[in-house]
């Protein structure tokens, strides 16, 4: 017998599809299938279309392009239709794609398949091809979506939408335990009171989700009469819904079961082995999702409570003051870190205010600070100095180390640590600082500039470090803002570019809003958080959505003024100056470095570059000329007070000394002695005043200065007044 006669007594037909000319040949018997005259024939791709069910056509077409890229098998069930799109039998095909000069044909056959039976899940799918390759991508895409779902609600919208191959549930209930009761975790498809009747229930209640949970094995209800049999006391909660089918299953996670997962189907399902091997699979993927959820969810709770309960809440009603505090964990393990602020009361009637970053973010980094904080509010509240505070800290932390870590193969930590003393009535800060960034300051005219102080190392590296203090004046309308480098290193910036972002953000945001000045602040706090990381809450602990680098700390204080905006006459008010006072001591001479950046920060908005770089070299050379020609230390004053673009620069440079400067005249391989040429060169005016403690070398610069650098009107001292630099 012949391999076509073999075929056709078999009720199986030969066809082949050409893609490239949109050609289909058919045998006899492969027309005959497809409602068409029993005999040879090739048709137009259209012609053949139109034999099939437009669902199922669409669905072969995908099967076939998969196929076609895999190399395999492409196989379908096809519904056939006559003219009046009736359906007149089933047929399974299954061919093979052959790649032709970059193109593809399929050859095939084409065989009569019994039609499903009414009722069966896979009679009423409107998708009836290859349910077993549809089967296998849905299970890895909700293996994928339920992977990447990071807490219990995230969870449950995901399993919400899972689409399963042939069948969708069309609502559905998660379960969880609670000692001896049965509790609704989350559900969908159900009205927010729908859940209430079973949302709470003892295990030992007769309720399909109960049993589930006291065997482990899944409940299968295909019809509404078998529910209503099996569990007459319970199915009057059933009832209410229009569900025909429901299917119960365990939720187990590492061998024990931790609840079950109700799927109800408005349409009947028969459950069959295929049906059931997707919701078994589906549960064991949903159950060890919700338990890796319940974990991040356990440990972000834990973080947050340790972090609150270390984290003070910083006080609102300073005389003539405002303060605003934020902390933001970081994204990565429990979320905790050693960033940590606090704001401690002293016996002076003073306030403290302290920010640090202990090394790592983990709960030992978070132990490790919790220590230090209690430590530095212990040797604050004895009334120690800034400078004793932290020398008294650092030997605590080394002793830490020394205690806990030495001979354990572990690394000991260390920390940076800011401690600032406030005097609320004179606006003075004492500054010291173990290896934290410096403090930066807004002006009151919205000018920002980082404020240089002195320091030592971080704390725990060497106990018998020193840390040296230094004082600034914050002025009324003036806000400082001390952060740790999360906030300022975030998003691969360093130090400067950090601080460049940072400022736009200080200088533009308003001021002297009627919201007052505590709340004003609190909106910057929020405005800099965002700046690094987008929107945030309102609240110092609370968490962002997305994943950070590293926890932040940060800290306002700002100074109370009577602001500036109109006066009564609707009149602006002039614009309030800038000023900076930064000290150069004799045995910090790599702080001359600073002073000049010091000036550039308050001169970053002057009009004539080259007038910024004319006032950074001769503040370099004036405190150079004090720490070369006297035993003192250097206090420099800069003051910049007018409207933009006709605005003064006042550089005052003070030291111990009463010995006048004289003129010099050095020769071409000098190297010194050309300060005096330099003042006479660059500067608007200049001057020595002599004063009864030392004496104070001035010199100004004019933002409006024509080609010379002095303003309309004005002469520099002439020979006969000019005081000179002394002898070296």
């Amino acid at each position: 017998m012949r391999t076509k006669d073999l075929l056709a007594a078999v009720a199986t037909g030969l066809w082949r599809w050409d893609n490239t000319s949109g050609r289909v040949s058919l045998d006899a018997e492969a027309a005959r299938l497809l409602g068409l005259p029993a005999e040879p024939a090739v048709l137009t791709e259209a012609a053949v279309r139109s034999r099939f069910h437009p669902v199922d056509f669409a669905e072969v077409n995908g099967v076939v392009q998969l196929a076609v890229s895999e190399g395999t098998l492409a196989e379908a069930r096809l519904r056939i239709v006559d003219e009046r799109g009736q359906v007149l039998r089933t047929v399974r095909s299954r061919s093979r794609p052959r790649i032709v000069n970059g193109d593809f044909e399929l050859v095939g056959t084409v065989q009569e398949v019994a039609a499903p039976q009414p009722g069966t899940s896979a009679a009423r799918a409107p998708v009836t091809g290859d349910w077993r390759r549809s089967r296998e991508a849905f299970l890895l895409d909700a293996g994928r979506a339920l992977a990447e779902a990071r807490s219990t609600a995230e969870v449950l919208r995901v399993a919400a939408g899972l689409s399963m191959p042939g069948f969708m549930p069309d609502g559905l209930a998660v379960f969880g335990i609670q000692g001896d009761r049965l509790t609704v975790i989350g559900h969908h498809g159900h009205l927010p009171d729908d859940g209430l009747p079973y949302s709470e229930m003892l295990l030992e209640t007769d309720y399909p989700a109960a049993e589930v949970v006291r065997t482990g094995r899944a409940i299968y209800l295909p019809a509404r009469e078998e529910y209503q049999r099996r569990y007459p006391a319970t199915w009057p909660l059933a009832a209410r819904f229009a569900y025909t089918s429901w299917a119960y299953l365990p939720l187990v996670n590492a061998g024990r079961t931790i609840g079950a997962w109700m799927a109800g189907f408005a349409e009947p399902v028969a459950f069959t082995p295929d049906e059931r091997s997707v919701l078994t699979t589906v549960a064991r993927m949903l159950a060890q999702a919700l338990a890796r959820a319940g974990v991040q969810e356990s440990q972000h709770e834990l973080a947050v409570g340790l972090q609150r309960s270390m984290m003070p809440t910083v006080q609102p009603d300073i005389p003539g003051m405002a303060v605003a505090a934020r902390y933001v964990p970081t994204g990565g393990g429990l979320e905790v870190g050693g960033d940590w602020y606090d704001m401690i009361p002293l016996p002076s009637g003073r306030i403290a205010l302290v920010i640090g970053d202990v090394q790592g973010h983990d709960v030992r980094a978070a132990g490790l600070m919790g220590q230090l904080r209690i430590a530095l509010r212990a040797y604050a509240s004895e009334g120690h100095h800034p400078d004793a505070v932290l020398s008294r800290a650092s030997r605590f932390l080394a002793g830490i180390n020394e205690t806990e870590f030495h001979g354990k193969g572990e690394d000991q930590r260390f920390a940076t640590c800011l401690y600032i003393e406030v005097d609320p009535a004179t606006g003075l800060l004492d500054v010291a600082r173990a290896g934290h960034p410096d403090p930066a300051i807004r002006m009151a005219d919205g000018a920002v500039i980082v404020r240089p102080t002195s320091g030592g190392l971080p704390l725990g590296i060497d106990p018998d470090s020193d840390y040296p203090t230094t004082r600034i004046v914050l002025e009324p309308g003036e806000t400082m803002l001390v952060c740790t480098d999360g906030l300022i290193e975030t998003g691969g910036h360093d130090l400067e570019t950090g601080w460049g972002r940072l400022r736009e953000v200080f200088e533009t945001h308003a001021t002297g809003t009627d919201e007052g000045p505590g709340e004003s602040l609190e909106q910057l706090a929020d405005a800099l958080v965002q700046a690094v990381h987008g929107p945030s809450s309102h609240h110092t602990t609370g968490p962002l959505v997305d994943r950070r680098e590293d926890d932040i700390a940060l800290l306002l204080l700002s100074r109370e003024s009577a602001g500036c905006g109109v006066d009564a006459g609707d009149r602006p008010t002039p614009r309030p100056g800038r000023r900076t006072v930064f000290s150069v001591a004799q045995a910090e001479p790599e702080r001359i470095a600073a002073a000049r950046r010091q000036i550039r920060d308050v001169l970053h908005d002057w009009r004539d570059p080259d007038q910024v770089d004319s006032a950074a070299l001769l503040v370099s050379e004036i405190v150079t000329n004090v720490l070369t020609h006297t035993d003192g230390d250097a206090l420099l004053v800069a003051e910049v007070a007018g409207e933009h673009g006709s605005r003064r620069l006042r550089v005052e440079v003070a030291d111990g000394s009463d010995e006048l400067p004289h003129r010099r005249r050095p020769g071409e391989l000098a190297s010194s002695g050309r300060g005096l040429v330099l003042l006479e060169l660059l500067a608007g005016t200049w001057g020595v005043d002599p004063r009864g403690d030392g004496k104070s070398t001035w010199f100004e610069l004019y933002e409006d200065a024509g080609a010379a650098g002095e303003p309309p009107g004005a002469a520099s001292p002439g020979p006969e007044e000019s005081v000179s630099e002394p002898a070296a």
